[in-house]
């Protein structure tokens, strides 16, 4: 009974997050089916091997240490944030290698590293719930829920955000050292983060204490948002600077490109909705928001391999689908 309660207990707070972070990115969404990937790779993958790689770390120390207190310590705050970042990390790695084409700006390798700690924070929820449910009951269960889904809900996808960030700008500069640095950087922040979180929770000591560490890290994420909506600005501004052309050029209408670069694009979805034309609006749109993006690449890196193919293409599909496109 308790695993059919901590099991959506964990889920459902998760995808309502992820759903959070795919709203946040405005003018051109990645894949569904990449991101649902990115989750589970934190949900399942990562959590296999933090487990398998974790217990070797914890057999070194037990030896090196034979101290029970001093384990706990180097387990929460060297292994845990090593071992972890390094499992949900992967997941954005493999997406800036194997998926590049859909890695096409800084809010991007943030979206793809909040989303695999995400799915990451799912399944160890479920753990940590049905622990505290053996040993505290129903209470204890629904206690911990409190605290990680509502008070700590954002610390696993923010760690991972900054691997993230390391891989997209990485991705979005043309400097061989940033290139190689970058991720290397945003691993280390990711670590750092997590350390700090599960360091500072050892030496709690009361509800003042505890207090300052949850306005610490509530500070931090609030922070990150506003560097987030910040990026969104970016993308706005990037986006004016390419589609003007296709205005200009008669592939969009005016009123077209005032919807594709507004922050909310709420009545034309509405209006599409009614209309019948929901699908291809919502396309229309999203190859807009990818034709600046990729517009931005030609300009900044060249063709890498199909830039232009794909200029060429999106402007087809824009084309053919903006006689139904609601404004």
């Amino acid at each position: 009974m308790a695993v059919l309660v901590a099991i959506p207990m964990a889920f459902i707070p998760a995808f309502f997050f992820s759903w959070f972070l795919y709203w946040l990115d405005r003018y051109e969404k990645e894949p569904r089916w990449l991101l649902l990937m990115t989750f589970f790779w934190g949900g399942i993958v990562a959590i296999i091997g933090t487990l398998i790689i974790a217990t070797v770390f914890e057999i070194g120390f037990s030896l090196v240490l034979n101290d029970a207190v001093l384990e706990d310590i180097a387990g929460g705050s060297i292994t845990a944030p090593l071992v972890e970042e390094f499992m949900k990390g992967l997941a954005v790695m493999i997406v800036f290698f194997l998926f590049r084409k859909e890695f096409d700006s800084i809010l991007d390798g943030i979206i793809y590293g909040g989303i695999a700690g995400l799915g990451f924070a799912a399944t160890e929820n479920v753990f940590y719930f049905l622990g505290q449910y053996s040993e505290a009951g129903w209470g204890g269960m629904f206690t911990n829920f409190a605290l990680r889904v509502g008070v700590f809900a954002w610390g696993h996808p923010f760690y991972t955000a900054f691997t993230g960030l390391g891989f997209a700008i990485a991705r979005t500069n043309r400097n061989i050292l940033v290139k190689f640095v970058a991720p290397l950087i945003g691993y280390f922040l990711a670590v750092l983060a997590h350390s700090f979180h599960n360091t500072s929770l050892v030496f709690v000591s009361g509800l003042g204490s505890l207090a300052l560490v949850i306005l610490l890290e509530w500070a931090g994420w609030l922070i990150f948002l506003g560097f987030i909506i910040w990026l969104i600005r970016h993308e706005q501004g990037l986006l004016k600077k390419h589609l003007r052309e296709e205005m200009n050029s008669g592939l969009i209408s005016e009123a077209q490109f005032k919807t594709a670069v507004s922050f909310f694009q709420f009545g034309a979805r509405m209006a599409a909705l009614s209309g019948g034309s929901y699908k291809a609006t919502s396309h229309f749109y999203q190859y807009l928001g990818e034709l600046a993006h990729k517009k931005e690449q030609l300009e900044k890196f060249g063709d890498e391999k199909g830039n232009a193919a794909i200029i060429q293409k999106h402007r087809q599909s824009i084309a053919a689908l903006a006689p139904q496109a609601k404004t």
